[in-house]
């Protein structure tokens, strides 16, 4: 009966609220790969397929050659986990891809879904380091072998974009407004959208794809291209020349007369005189109509000319003459050529009309740089081993309040105190470890689908509280682990129960040689 008042296509998960679909409708139980199915069936056939299995999603290295990750995707994964049915014409699908399974196998996977899957895992939007699980999954190993793909799937893509968007944040600092103009670039309408999610959580301010904008309530921002400059010829076909001041007290009829005049008057600046001569009047034109459509949010892309010669001063003009009808340009945008060095003149033209002409604040007028801004990435290789068996995951921190270390214990140990001692062990080797004290201990594993269990489930937060979240994280860190060049490793480390535990699985199933 509860299901009857849920928005049309949730589900409602134990222990919390309804969960919605996948938004990517793509994103079924058939995005897996093949031989997921063919284990399944080997699990069916001998008969394991209803044995309890614990699947850990973690990660070896962290991208672009840094020593953090920005945890993305889990939302996704809860919402496909919630939402996973097989329908009839995906069973009859798989039949004739599978040909010689049985029919029981088919009526098998008609019947499963998720509700005795268990998944922990950290927040989304979470500082996370190699072999720290991200998620642990608990269920029938049939089933939770069906999740391993699209699982990754949905947090590699996510978790490389969110780790990019906070890397450029901190390369930005805080008062940099940050945007994202990557739809035409991106891998595919789907990659476009989650590139503009995940880009929004790591830091970014605002994004230009639209779709985004609606689905996940991202600011969306944008000017004009180049194609707009280039598609006016002068000044005289601008129509409509009329501007209503913002206050809506008075009207210039002529608009475009007012910008012509103040071009003639930054050309007989004393402070600017030689710094350019005529400009392009097609371009002028451009930046004219654009003013009269969004004098309230006026900005301006500068470089289809000449950026110092032509853009800029074409911008000034109007937005000297927006100044005079009560409204204030936004800024400039910068597409090509050597930004730093166009910026730098820019500002000191915006501070010379500043001065020339009294108008306060010109002088800080906003600086858009875009085009391709990458961070360098350099190549780098972690120590590739895996850690069996269930664990719980522990973040201690030290009195300065950053984080010392990430500690992996077994599932059954005591957590760790506050102020007790503990040893901290290298996974790998046994001469690296280090007693800690912690002053503060964060369980970093959250239940956020309990399954049948009675254990309450986390509530997915907003793409913003997850997007604070990460901001958060970052400032908590110690800064010589994020830093771009030759960053301090983040120590992650087993209890020494654990490492026990682990050793002594590593020498069991070692061959053991022979010697003759």
């Amino acid at each position: 009966m509860a299901a009857a008042a849920l928005t049309n296509g949730d589900v409602r998960a134990g222990g919390g609220g309804a969960v919605p679909r996948p938004t990517n409708p793509m994103v079924t139980p058939l995005l897996t790969d093949l031989y997921q199915f063919s284990m399944a069936y080997a699990y069916w056939k001998a008969g394991k397929h209803l044995d309890r299995a614990v699947f850990d999603l973690y990660f070896r290295k962290s991208p672009f050659a840094g020593e953090f990750t920005v945890f993305g995707g889990l939302e996704e994964c809860i919402r496909f986990i919630a939402n996973f049915k097989f329908k009839e014409e995906e069973i009859n699908f798989l039949r004739a891809a599978l040909p010689t399974c049985e029919d029981g196998f088919f009526e098998y996977l008609s019947s499963i879904d998720c509700s005795d899957v268990e998944v922990y895992a950290i927040p989304e939007g979470s500082a996370v380091f190699p072999k720290v699980p991200l998620m642990i999954i608990e269920g029938p190993v049939a089933v939770v072998q069906l999740l391993e793909t699209p699982f990754l799937s949905l947090v590699n893509y996510a978790s490389l974009v969110t780790t990019n968007a906070a890397r450029h944040r901190l390369v930005a600092g805080k008062p940099k407004n940050l945007l994202e103009f990557g739809l035409r670039r991106a891998q595919g309408p789907d990659g476009g959208i989650s590139a503009s999610r995940y880009s929004y959580m790591g830091g970014f301010d605002a994004t230009s794809n639209v779709a985004a904008g609606r689905l996940f309530g991202i600011p969306i921002r944008g000017t004009h291209s180049h194609a707009f400059v280039s598609s006016f010829l002068g000044l005289d076909e601008i129509i409509d020349k009329a501007l209503s001041s913002s206050d809506g007290l008075n009207k210039c009829e002529d608009f475009v007369s007012l910008v012509q005049n103040w071009l003639v008057k930054i050309q007989d600046a004393s402070s600017l005189r030689g710094s350019f001569g005529e400009t392009n009047q097609s371009e002028l034109a451009a930046f004219t109509s654009y003013a009269l459509a969004f004098p309230n949010s006026f900005l301006a892309l500068v470089d289809t000319y000449d950026v110092m010669r032509s853009g800029v001063p074409n911008f000034c003009a109007v937005a000297l003459a927006l100044n005079d009808m009560g409204y204030k340009a936004v800024g400039i945008r910068l597409d090509s050529g050597d930004l730093a060095y166009l910026s730098i003149e820019t500002r000191k033209f915006f501070c010379a009309i500043e001065k020339e002409f009294g108008v306060v604040g010109f002088g800080k007028t906003n600086i858009t740089a875009s085009n391709d801004l990458n961070e360098e990435t350099i190549d780098a290789l972690n120590k590739q081993v895996s850690i069996p068996c269930k664990k719980r995951c522990y973040r201690l921190y030290g009195k300065e309040g950053y984080p010392l270390v990430d500690i992996m214990t077994g599932q059954d140990e005591p957590s760790p105190k506050v102020g007790e001692r503990i040893l901290c062990r290298h996974p790998f080797i046994e001469s690296k470890r280090a007693h800690v004290v912690p002053q503060h201990v964060e369980e970093l594993l959250k239940c956020y689908w309990p399954g049948h269990s009675s254990v309450q489930r986390e509530e997915l937060p907003s793409l913003n509280e997850n997007r604070s979240r990460c901001m958060r994280q970052l400032e908590r860190m110690r800064p010589d682990h994020l830093r771009k060049l030759n960053p301090t490793p983040y120590k992650v480390s087993v209890s020494a129960q654990l490492y026990d535990f682990i050793h002594f699985l590593w020498l069991n199933e070692a061959p053991v040689g022979e010697l003759q």
